[in-house]
């Protein structure tokens, strides 16, 4: 046993807001941290996915006799002999057509998965599923999104904002803008493919997956298999990337079904084409935005048009209107979102889902706008203000979006800029620089975590978080060793197991407020334990938290983190090529908890925006569906050569909500950054590209027309 003051009464030490290397960057650059492709156990057996190749239709027959007389196959399972799985189960808690794999011979998309090959070896596997013969009966199908389909309708999910009459104000308006803005179907492409292992042992079902919320994967699971919460387990140690994609991938699904019914342990994951084809994408959008302004750039009326798509048997909504609920006051806003289904694989969350694409439209025009009436862009913006929640009218808990683009000009350099577009030249390049501000939604969401302190004076901090490659693990432990009173060396810390508990995933920007939360709460739980006992007992003790009923009694309030990025581009007129010179983003998220970790999330979203506005573009087969991009071949993603010194940070900001005073990093970086890049290829060019990517073939076209 150890006395109290060895530990718990140490005077504070104030890490937070220091900067610390990741406490597993040795295990990943040595390749000693294992992901859940890695994770060896004994007998473990292999599936491979077997794809549909029509996009609609029903299966006739599957060749399955022939598959399982090759060497290694153990079985196959299709829509005959799956599990039955319960309908109800759903990601949101709502019931998700996406997870019912093999329960029926309906084929609604291309890359449906009908059937799983499991082999004693992975290669195996792969050879079954390619051999296994599988026959359609063709249907009709339905596969080109266009904001004019005649199956247009607006989700329940999105119903209508509005304020102010938006007809009147933009009839009433001396300079208005009212344009178009498409951008495509794009790909999480996370570093790590989809991989998931399960296997039965001492009567639970237990689970390596990769995924970014192990208890509500874990949830989910037991719904989806009408299992006892309490049977599944769920971990995911490491994470390569996610982006949103991360959730119940077909992987997971297939990977149970298979364990089950073979007895064995059975890994299941992607190749890189099949996570394009399985996993979910951003929807496309194509966004109308009018905006109505006095002589002095003013805005009178927003008005935020949305035509997106889904699947046929799921709906997913993209809410690029988000970006405009919260951004710039206006006497009247109206957001709308129409939605059209199309016999293409559902979309899904991701990195920052409705802003990302909506602030493309948003800002564009904004700098539109600010053409037409003559103020400087950032000056149009500043003017453009508000005080409150331009819709709810509801307070914010912090807001220095003004900071943003006042230091962020000031760094840029922005003063010096000649605001004529096309005059600036070197040699063969155009040069342009253009701006665009962001936002994205913030807060915490109810999680559970525990601390126990140990005889020998260290601590071990249990949550469910989920530490997908944004630092995670350090900022939790940051966080409770300020919130203990002890140094960090004093911190050991469990994440990523659903046994941990219940805990927000990793997404929506909420990852980090919400499990801090939950972790201050628990530190002053332990606290307020060990203050009536003069030892620690050999077996411990545990403060614990749930922060449910605190967040449920908080007020309701406007909260986002807000970004200003500013972009220098080269442009080439006669190849169309586009080169990003530099780039700064100025960002106020909340207090910084590690700012080592959190510039290289912002960089990494910043990057993310400038592979969106230059090079990411899903290409569909309009006969069949098929992506024909589905790999990193042939859909391209912003590599070293693209990027350039990208400078990120911040101005003071923080959120009084939560008790570490933070907001999420991890989206805001992206919103805006496609804009910026778009306006400054004006600047550079005369010409407007209202369509994301910005492609040789698009530059070409415009600028010499």
């Amino acid at each position: 046993m150890t006395d109290l003051t060895e530990s718990i009464s140490a005077p504070p030490v104030g890490v937070v807001g220091t900067s610390h290397v990741r406490l597993e960057g040795r295990e990943k650059v040595t390749g000693a941290a294992r992901y859940a492709a890695d994770v060896p156990f004994e007998g473990l057996a292999h599936g491979s996915l077997v794809l549909a190749t029509v996009a609609r239709g029903r299966i006739t027959s599957i060749g399955v006799d022939d598959v399982l007389a090759m060497p290694g196959v153990l079985g196959v399972i299709h829509h005959g002999n799956a599990p039955r799985l319960n309908p109800e189960a759903g990601l949101l808690g709502t019931g998700d057509a996406t997870l019912q794999l093999l329960q029926d011979d309906r084929v609604p998309h291309v890359g449906r998965p009908v059937a799983l090959v499991v082999a004693e070896t992975a290669e195996q596997a792969r050879a079954g599923a390619d051999a296994l013969v599988v026959t359609y009966e063709e249907e009709e199908a339905d596969l080109v999104f266009s904001a004019d389909h005649p199956g247009s309708y607006t989700p329940a999910a999105a119903p209508e904002k509005h304020k102010g009459d938006v007809d009147a104000e933009l009839a009433a308006a001396p300079v208005v803008v009212d344009q178009r803005y498409t951008t495509p179907q794009e790909h999480h492409s996370a570093m790590e493919p989809h991989a998931s292992m399960a296997r039965w042992a001492d009567g639970r079902l237990e689970v390596v997956d990769s995924n970014q919320g192990s208890f509500l994967v874990s949830y989910v699971l037991s719904v989806l298999f009408r299992l006892d919460p309490g049977v599944v387990r769920v971990r995911a140690e490491h994470v390569g990337g996610g982006f949103g994609s991360k959730g119940i991938g077909p992987q997971l699904i297939l990977a149970v079904m298979a364990t089950t019914e073979l007895k064995r342990p059975v890994r299941v994951a992607l190749t890189r084409r099949q996570v394009f084809a399985t996993t979910g994408m951003r929807a496309a959008t194509d966004q109308r935005v009018r905006l109505g302004a006095d002589s002095t750039g003013r805005l009178r009326a927003i008005d935020h048009d949305t035509a997106t798509h889904t699947s046929t048997i799921h709906e997913f909504v993209e809410f690029p209107g988000e970006v405009t609920n919260a951004l710039y006051a206006a006497d009247a806003i109206r957001i709308r979102t129409s939605l059209v289904k199309v016999n293409l694989p559902t979309p899904t969350w991701m990195r920052a889902p409705g802003c990302a694409p909506g602030s493309f439209a948003l800002e564009s025009a904004m700098d539109e706008l600010a053409e037409a009436v003559g103020v400087d862009p950032v000056e149009l913006r500043l003017r453009n203000e508000p005080e409150v929640g331009p819709i709810s009218g509801l307070p914010f808990t912090s807001r220095n979006l003004v900071g943003c683009l006042t230091e962020g000009a000031r760094r840029f350099g922005w003063a010096d800029r000649d605001p004529r577009p096309g005059v600036r030249r070197e040699g063969r390049w155009l040069l342009g620089t253009g701006m665009a501000a962001g936002i994205y939604g913030a807060g915490s969401l109810p999680s559970t975590a525990a601390i126990t302190a140990h005889p020998d004076g260290t601590f071990t901090v249990g949550i469910g978080a989920a530490d997908i490659g944004t630092g995670a693990r350090t900022a939790l432990v940051l966080v409770a060793a300020d919130a203990l009173e002890v140094p960090t060396s004093a911190i050991r810390i469990d994440i990523a197991d659903s046994d941990l508990g219940q805990a927000w995933f990793a997404g929506g920007s909420r990852g980090t407020s919400s499990w801090t939360w939950a972790i201050t709460a628990a530190a002053t739980d332990l606290r307020e334990k060990l203050a009536d006992i003069a030892h620690i007992p050999a077996d411990g003790i545990t403060g614990r938290a749930d922060t449910a009923p605190l967040i449920g009694a908080l007020e309701q309030r406007e909260n986002h983190a807000h970004g200003a990025q500013f972009a220098e581009v080269a442009v080439d007129p006669s190849s169309g090529e586009v080169r990003v010179r530099r780039m700064l983003g100025i960002f106020a998220a909340g207090r910084i908890i590690n700012p080592l970790t959190t510039r290289s999330q912002l960089i990494g979203g910043m990057t993310m925006g400038i592979s969106m506005a230059l090079h990411e573009e899903g290409l569909r087969d309009a006969q069949f569906g098929g992506q024909v991009n589905g790999d990193l071949a042939g859909y391209h993603v912003s590599a070293h050569a693209d990027i350039p010194a990208i400078e990120a940070d911040w101005v003071p900001d923080y959120d009084p909500s939560n008790p570490s005073g933070v907001k999420g990093v991890g989206e805001v970086a992206i919103v805006g950054t496609a804009a910026a890049v778009a306006n400054a290829v004006w600047h550079a060019t005369g010409t407007r590209q209202r369509s994301l990517p910005i492609s040789l073939e698009r530059i070409l076209t415009t600028t010499n027309a």
